[in-house]
């Protein structure tokens, strides 16, 4: 019995430290990341959308430059709260040094070696270029610095335990595209894919997730209930309920213009981010718009609604 009760401790011991060394955070050590050039970095700032979260909320023009934070996001996992990205250098992360703004964006880690919650969307970001995180983090520090801290996140056990969300990474975050394409794909296709599968992290809002809130890449961008309220986020594939009736112009319009082919206009949580796309250039907008004429077809991700 005493053998037994022994070898019981042990497997107990050993798989907790398989645990703890699966889940602990991937780092890019202190590497440092390519010569920047903070004007590109305005572009990587629009399609990243880093205005729609880290801007206060309800800002507009000059305003969505001033990243203080304080937007909310409400889950059933609980609230969420973006942080002040200013430059500031206590509030903001004005005192980061380049390999932290990488392990932030590349691997969603902070500066203290913690997992960030994957509410910020570095499950996408994991895919962008060094290129494009360090012309990103040169136009940050071009920006004002904005004083005050956002309040902490409102989060129940056990999603107070950061060190789990290690695991979540292993099944949720990679560098690969999720779309395969064809070899013979033109570049506007493939810079469609990067924009959207990378900094512009659409799949965030329009893919359904799972019990454990990883990504269906299955239903890649068919569609899903939204993150907060009893809304929906639509299906954007040229599936049944999507936009396949729309043209690739059709899109690069609605993305300039916040004008559906239809004459509706934007709404709800897509104003924010369709002020990010009119900002991008005629060439980035057209390549997203050829991209998501190429994803595979999905029917709705969502319940259907009575």
């Amino acid at each position: 019995m005493k053998t037994k009760l022994l070898a019981a401790g042990a497997a107990v011991v050993a798989g907790g430290v398989a645990l703890w060394t699966l889940s602990a955070p991937a780092s890019i050590g202190g590497g440092t990341l390519p010569a920047a050039e903070a004007g590109r970095g305005e572009q990587v700032f629009w399609a990243g959308g880093c205005a729609s979260c880290h801007a206060r909320p309800g800002s507009d023009g000059a305003a969505r430059l001033e990243l203080a934070g304080g937007v909310e996001l409400k889950t059933e996992f609980g609230t969420f709260v973006a942080p002040n990205i200013s430059p500031h250098p206590t509030d903001g992360i004005g005192d980061w040094s380049e390999a932290d703004f990488a392990n932030a964006m590349l691997h969603g880690v902070s500066p203290q070696g913690e997992h960030y919650y994957p509410a910020f969307p570095y499950a996408s970001y994991a895919r962008m270029t060094p290129q494009d995180v360090a012309d990103l983090f040169a136009f940050l520090k071009t920006l004002p610095q904005v004083e005050g801290r956002t309040r902490d996140h409102d989060l129940s056990f056990p999603f107070t335990l950061r060190r789990g969300i290690g695991l979540w990474k292993r099944l949720y975050v990679h560098d690969q595209p999720v779309v395969a394409l064809d070899a013979e794909a033109s570049d506007e296709v493939r810079r469609g894919r990067y924009l959207v599968e990378g900094p512009g992290h659409c799949g965030e809002c329009h893919t359904p997730r799972n019990f454990a809130g990883g990504s269906d890449q299955a239903q890649w961008l068919a569609g899903a209930v939204a993150a907060e309220g009893d809304g929906i986020v639509p299906n954007i594939t040229p599936g049944e309920g999507g936009i396949g009736s729309w043209s690739a112009g059709d899109i690069a319009y609605y993305l300039e213009s916040g004008f559906t082919p239809d004459f509706d206009s934007v709404g709800g949580a897509m104003v924010s981010v369709q002020k990010n796309m009119a900002m991008l250039t005629k060439e980035d907008r057209d390549a997203i718009a050829a991209y998501l004429k190429v994803v595979p077809a999905e029917p709705n991700g969502y319940p259907a609604r009575p």
